[in-house]
């Protein structure tokens, strides 16, 4: 481990050309009301995971450096939203279905002439390996035309007209307003993407605020968004959330507010909000989630799902197993199984082939990691996988803990990295309660063969968490699939399908059945007089 550890950190001639960094850059652009507007203020730097080996020891590369915009800024940009949107009478909330979907698709195409810059930065900025770095762009503009689709679908079952009770009606989904969209460090493309093109292509305009980590990688699609969306429809903005973001919010002007991160930001967020019952809120939060493992399972089938649900981008997704509660009876066996397909992941920089451990972007995290293995510690775990808590630098080697206890911080805490808690249990009542008891209420796993014992588990857990894994790691997709969660996990659910209807409400045009109203409501139909009142099938 020594010696892994050692050889971690290139120098600089050992990087492929292809990879290399390049010369910083000084991002000062930031986009307002369809300009790119150049900020003179300060910057803050943008420093990468990746350190290099020097004659000095270790360097931490320097990516360059984004705008600290100030309220004031952030503030003009909300104004130029608001004015897009002019209480739904801009030409984007009145924009006929058809019209914004050729804007998505023109912003696509251009987005996907970037591939290369995006994927570089992914690596270099949030220490994501090349491989799930080119996952990301790629399901992302996969994403991007699943909602598309989705949005036709709904579009055409929304042509026709419903006649109930002798009332003629045609319902159709409308914009809600101003949307704030914030994503997280760890997917700063696709969880920001997921949120901000549903609330695009339904005719909300839109103020976009960059991950903490990962922002250097939107530079290559802001002349993308200001060449494909009308003035004023999107406005990326930077700095920092607690000067920037609070004032958007506590202006009373943001109609919906999506966000990714932690329930307290959240939740401080949403409360200087003036008037917090007209905002919309969609919501992923915090997760603790459990994998099961009972005494009848397919040990290797648990084995290889847990390593990769736990430790898959170092476990920096909401969606890992972040507790493994493994019964008595196998836990011995598993734990070996476990520590020997953690021993084949191959550490190192996210450019390397096969590479599967890589650097951490958050500063001080691995100084946190190594707070939560010492408490548990002494209080009675062991570090049972070799070498596990070593660091260098941003670099943390999994550590695998066991026996945890609920006496540990990492029985409660959410570790949001590679440190593997592994509770024994006798009853299942222990892992019940647990679940029961937790503030969260993301997903969990189950893993086992006894349809008994597994049925009993469903059955209490159907009204704790948004989704149950059977025999499977947690994970958000397939993309189409509900993604939601329950106590302070979430509010709102995702998906293709239900992202256009968080974004958006549904609106009524209805009038009595009689002879007069159908000529009237058809002769606005033929001579396209209304852009809500239509029955054009998109192709």
């Amino acid at each position: 481990m020594e010696n892994i550890l050692d050889r971690l950190f290139p120098a600089a001639a050992d990087i492929p050309e292809a990879y290399r960094p390049g010369a910083p850059i000084e991002q000062r652009e930031y986009l307002v009301d369809g300009t790119l507007q150049r900020w003179q203020g300060p910057l803050a730097p943008v420093r990468s995971p990746v350190y290099l080996n020097t004659e000095n020891g270790d360097e931490q590369v320097i990516l360059g450096s984004t705008p600290l915009l100030d309220a004031d800024t952030a503030l003009t940009a909300l104004d130029a939203a608001v004015r897009a949107y002019d209480k739904g009478q801009g030409a984007w909330p009145t924009m006929r279905v058809a019209e914004r979907i050729q804007h998505v698709e023109a912003f696509l195409g251009r987005m996907r002439e970037q591939r290369a810059a995006v994927v570089k930065l992914l690596m270099w900025e949030i220490g994501k390996n090349l491989k799930d770095s080119e996952k990301e762009f790629d399901r992302t503009c996969d994403y991007i035309v699943d909602t598309i689709n989705a949005l036709k679908e709904l579009d055409r079952r929304s042509s026709r007209f419903e006649l109930e009770q002798d009332t003629l009606g045609q319902i159709r989904r409308v914009p809600l307003g101003v949307a704030l969209c914030m994503g997280p460090y760890n997917y700063p493309l696709n969880e920001t993407f997921t949120t901000l093109i549903p609330a695009l292509i339904m005719g909300n305009t839109v103020v976009f605020k960059p991950a903490k980590f990962g922002v250097l990688l939107i530079r290559p699609l802001l002349e993308a968004f200001r060449d494909s969306f009308p003035a004023g429809v999107i406005n990326v903005i930077y700095g920092r959330g607690r000067e920037t973001v609070s004032a958007l919010m506590a202006s009373g002007k943001i109609d919906i507010f999506a966000f990714i991160g932690t329930n307290k930001a959240a939740s401080d967020l949403k409360k200087l909000h003036p008037r917090p019952h007209r905002l919309r809120a969609a919501l992923g939060l915090d997760a603790k989630n459990p994998g099961i493992v009972l005494p009848e399972v397919d040990l290797d089938n648990a084995v290889s799902e847990a390593v990769t649900g736990s430790l898959s981008f170092n476990g920096q997704r909401c969606t890992a197993l972040k507790i493994l509660f493994v019964h008595e009876l196998v836990v011995d066996s598993f734990i070996e199984k476990f520590n020997r397909k953690l021993a084949s992941l191959k550490p190192g920089m996210p450019w390397e082939p096969g590479v599967a451990l890589t650097p951490l972007p958050e500063p001080g995290k691995t100084d946190y990691l190594g707070g939560l293995v010492a408490d548990a510690i002494d209080k009675g775990a062991r570090v049972v996988n070799q070498g596990g808590g070593q660091t260098r630098g941003s670099f943390f080697y999994p550590a695998v803990l066991y026996p945890v206890s609920p006496a540990m911080r990492v029985y409660h805490e959410e570790q949001f990295g590679p440190v593997v808690p592994v509770v024994p249990y006798r009853d299942l009542e222990t892992v019940i309660d647990y679940v029961l008891e937790s503030d969260f209420g993301q997903q969990l796993s189950i893993f086992g063969t006894d349809p008994a014992q597994v049925g009993r588990l469903v059955d209490c857990f159907a009204n704790q968490v948004g989704r149950i894994n059977i025999n499977a790691q947690c994970q958000r997709g397939p993309d189409t699939y509900p993604f939601n969660g329950r106590k302070n996990s979430a509010e709102g659910t995702l998906s293709v399908h239900d992202a256009l209807r968080t974004f958006s409400i549904r609106t009524l045009v209805a009038t009595r059945f009689q002879e007069s109203n159908k000529e009237l409501i058809s002769e606005i139909i033929r001579r396209r007089d209304s852009s809500f009142l239509t029955t054009d099938y998109i192709f």
